[in-house]
C-alpha cells in the first residue's frame, strides 16, 4: 500500500471522528417551509414582524423581549399520577412537571423536575393577548381553578382554568392522561386575538452533543430544527402540526395532526428559540409533556415520535432504534441489546468489510514491488502512477478497496450513534456493574477497553507506513480515541467496544486466511 492510500485511510478516520463531533455544530438546523410543490410558503402566514412587537410585554432593550413580568406565581392545583406531578400556576400554565419513575430520580432521589421555575421564559400553556392592555391585565388577575387537586389513575381526569377579565372571560380545559398526553380547549369570550406558548424547553439535560432547542414538524413532513443560540427571530411557520420546545431527553409540546396551526418562533435575550402558536375564540389542541420516550409518542401516535431527532441519517437511525428495541423485548436487557445489536450490524456488514479486508491483505502483499516502483520512478510520477495501476490491475488489487468499505460503513454508525446518544430508553439502564448506561462510565473500564481493543486491531492490521510520522500519529489513535470517549455515555462506548472486538474476530480471520495461502504458495 502506498503513502497515499494510507494518508486516505488516516483521514477518513478522522473524518469519521470530526463528522460525528462537528455535525450538530456546523449543520444548519433551522429549514424554509415547503409546501407540496416544493414552493415556498406565504398565504395565510401569521405576520411575525407585525406581531412581534405586540408580544413583548416588558420592554427594556432593542431586541423583543417576551419575558413574563410576573416572577413568582402560585400554585392553584396539582395533577398527581403513578409516573409524574403536574402543578398548574395562577396564571394557568404548567408550572413544573416531576417525573416519579425510578431510573429519572436524581442523586439526592428526588422527582426530576423538568423546567427552571426561576427561568422568566414562558411555561407551557401560557397566554399572550395581542391586545397590550388586555395582555398586561392578564398577567395581573389570577386564574381560577376549579379543582386543587386531581389524582390521575386509569382514567383521564378534567381540570377547568378560568379567568375573568375585564373585557373578556378566558377558559381553557385541560383533560390528562396517564401516559402524559393532554387535551386542550381555549376558548375566548370576544374573539380576543391571543397566542400560546409551549413554554421554553426543560432544562434538565442540554449538552455539546445533543439538539435543544425547538423543534416544528410540518404538513409536508418538513422537520424545522432551531437550536438554542441560533437567533432566528419573527419568523412565521404556517401549517405546523407538531411544535415541540426539547432538550436531550424530555420535551413540552403541542400538537394538532389533522388541522395543524400557524406558528411566531421569536427569542429570549439569549438567542434561544421561544414558540408561540396563533390561537383561535374556540382552539382545540392536544399536548405532551415529558420524556421523549419513543413507544410511549409512538402509543399516542407514531407521528409524534419525529420529536426524537437522529439527524441527518433519520432514515437509517429510526428503523435501527426499532430493531435495538425489539432485541431489548426478546432479551429484557438493554446492555445485552446493543452487544446483540452490533453483532447484527457487523453481521450485515460483512461483505463489505470482509472486501476492505482482503483488498488491504492484496495492497501489503504488494507493498514491496509497490517500493521497487517508487525507487525506480522517483520524480516520474506519471510514469509512477501509470506502472502501479498495470501492478493492481495484475495482481487484482484495489487501491481504494480498503478505504471505500469504510467511508461507506460511516452512515451506519453515525446513525447508531445517534440512537445512542438520544435514547432515553438507556436512562436508569442497567448491564453488569454499570447502573446506568445513559451516563459516562464512572469507572473509565469500557473507554479504556475501548483504547486497548482499538490498538490490537491496529496492530494485527496490515499496514505499510513509510512515513515516520503518519505511523507516529496512527499509533495515537488509540489514545485520543480513549480520552475522547471518556465523556459518552457508557452504552455508545460499549457499542464502540463491542464493534472493536467483532473487528479484530474478523481481522485475524482474514489473516490467517493469507498466511494459509501464502504458505501453499
Amino acid at each position: 500500500m502506498n503513502d497515499d492510500m494510507q494518508k486516505r485511510i488516516l483521514l477518513a478516520t478522522l473524518i469519521s471522528v470530526i463528522f460525528f463531533v462537528a455535525y450538530d455544530y456546523f449543520l444548519p438546523k433551522s429549514m424554509v417551509i415547503k409546501d407540496t410543490n416544493g414552493q415556498q410558503t406565504n398565504t395565510n402566514v401569521v405576520n411575525s414582524q407585525q406581531l412581534a412587537p405586540q408580544l413583548q410585554t416588558a420592554p427594556t432593550t432593542e431586541k423583543v423581549n417576551i419575558s413574563s413580568p410576573v416572577l413568582e406565581s402560585k400554585i392553584i392545583s396539582k395533577i398527581v399520577s403513578k409516573h409524574f406531578d403536574i402543578e398548574i400556576d395562577s396564571l394557568g400554565r404548567i408550572h413544573q412537571v416531576y417525573l416519579k419513575d425510578h431510573r429519572f430520580k436524581t442523586e439526592e432521589s428526588d422527582y426530576l423536575s423538568l423546567f427552571d421555575i426561576n427561568s422568566n421564559n414562558p411555561k407551557p400553556l401560557e397566554i399572550r393577548f395581542v391586545d397590550k392592555d388586555l395582555n398586561e391585565e392578564a398577567f395581573k388577575v389570577d386564574v381560577v381553578a376549579n379543582k386543587k387537586l386531581l389524582e390521575l389513575k386509569n382514567s383521564p381526569i378534567t381540570l377547568t382554568l378560568t379567568q375573568n377579565l375585564s373585557t373578556t372571560t378566558l377558559t381553557k380545559t385541560v383533560t390528562f392522561y396517564p401516559n402524559g398526553k393532554y387535551d386542550l380547549n381555549i376558548k375566548v369570550s370576544n374573539d380576543k386575538r391571543y397566542f400560546l406558548s409551549t413554554g421554553f424547553r426543560p432544562s434538565v439535560l442540554v449538552d455539546m452533543m445533543t439538539f435543544h432547542g425547538a423543534l416544528l414538524a410540518e404538513a409536508d413532513g418538513t422537520i424545522s430544527m432551531i437550536d438554542d443560540g441560533d437567533g432566528i427571530t419573527n419568523e412565521a411557520h404556517n401549517g405546523v402540526k407538531i411544535a415541540a420546545s426539547v432538550d436531550r431527553y424530555y420535551t413540552t409540546a403541542l400538537y394538532n395532526l389533522e388541522e395543524g396551526f400557524n406558528v411566531v418562533l421569536l427569542t429570549d435575550r439569549e438567542d434561544n428559540p421561544l414558540i408561540f402558536i396563533d390561537g383561535k375564540p374556540d382552539f382545540s389542541l392536544n399536548g405532551y409533556v415529558g420524556a421523549k420516550d419513543f413507544s410511549v409518542l409512538n402509543a399516542i401516535n407514531p407521528e409524534l415520535t419525529s420529536i426524537i431527532e437522529y439527524g441527518f441519517f433519520t432514515f437509517i437511525a429510526k428503523p435501527m432504534f426499532l430493531v435495538l428495541q425489539y432485541l431489548h423485548d426478546s432479551i429484557g436487557n438493554w446492555g445485552w441489546a446493543i452487544i446483540a445489536l452490533t453483532f447484527l450490524v457487523r453481521l450485515i456488514l460483512y461483505p463489505l468489510t470482509y472486501k476492505g479486508m482482503v483488498s488491504m491483505q492484496k495492497l501489503k502483499a504488494l507493498a514491496p514491488k509497490i517500493k521497487d516502483l517508487q525507487a525506480k520512478y522517483k520524480g516520474d510520477s506519471q510514469k509512477l502512477n501509470m506502472h502501479m495501476m498495470d501492478l493492481y490491475k495484475k495482481e487484482g488489487a484495489n487501491p481504494m478497496g480498503g478505504c471505500l468499505p469504510l467511508i461507506l460503513q460511516i452512515p451506519v454508525f453515525f446513525s447508531i450513534y445517534r440512537v445512542l446518544l438520544n435514547a432515553i430508553e438507556l436512562k436508569g439502564a442497567e448491564w453488569m456493574f454499570w447502573s446506568d448506561l445513559s451516563l459516562m462510565d464512572p469507572y473509565f473500564v469500557l473507554p479504556v477497553l475501548l483504547g486497548v481493543s482499538m490498538y490490537i486491531h491496529q496492530v494485527i492490521t496490515p499496514s505499510t507506513f513509510t512515513d515516520p510520522l503518519q505511523a507516529k500519529v496512527f499509533k495515537f489513535l488509540p489514545v485520543i480515541f480513549t480520552f475522547f470517549f471518556i465523556t459518552f455515555p457508557a452504552g455508545l462506548v460499549l457499542y464502540w467496544f463491542v464493534n472493536n472486538i467483532f473487528s479484530i474476530a474478523q481481522q485475524y480471520y482474514i489473516n490467517k486466511i493469507f498466511e494459509r495461502k501464502k504458505a501453499e504458495k
